[in-house]
């Protein structure tokens, strides 16, 4: 079973950048679509970004579409999640998550498609 820590999680102002790491431990990551989730205080996990396993196809959500881009180099088992613009209603704890033996070209956006997650990184953007 791969492991995932995330980390780069930060205080940071409404329209600066941020990047994110998530680093898989136990299994090579190439088996894996990834994704990224967050959970903001009161509400509900919900979807932001995902990638297939070779990196060849992306999604967004419309709330983060334009602003971050999901990337991940497999010969490092890291997956990445670079923020731009950030407003603080992107203010969450951001986890990353694995799917195993994806349908090649795949992503995912959904949290039950997901295998494994990691234990979240907090993200706070001030006004």
């Amino acid at each position: 079973q791969v492991q995932l820590v995330e980390s780069g999680g930060k205080l940071v102002q409404a329209g600066a950048s941020l990047r994110l790491s998530c680093v898989a431990a136990g299994r090579a990551l190439s088996n894996y679509a990834m994704g990224w989730f967050r959970q903001a205080p009161g509400k509900e996990r919900e979807f932001a970004a995902a990638i297939s396993s070779f990196g060849g196809s992306t999604r967004y959500s419309d709330s983060v579409a334009g602003r971050f881009t999901i990337s991940r180099d497999n010969a490092k088992n890291t997956v990445s999640l670079q923020m731009n613009s950030l407003k603080p209603e992107d203010t969450a704890v951001y986890y990353c998550a694995a799917r195993r033996f994806p349908s090649p070209g795949n992503t995912y956006s959904r949290e039950s498609e997901y295998n494994t997650w990691g234990q979240g990184t907090q993200v706070t953007v001030s006004s």
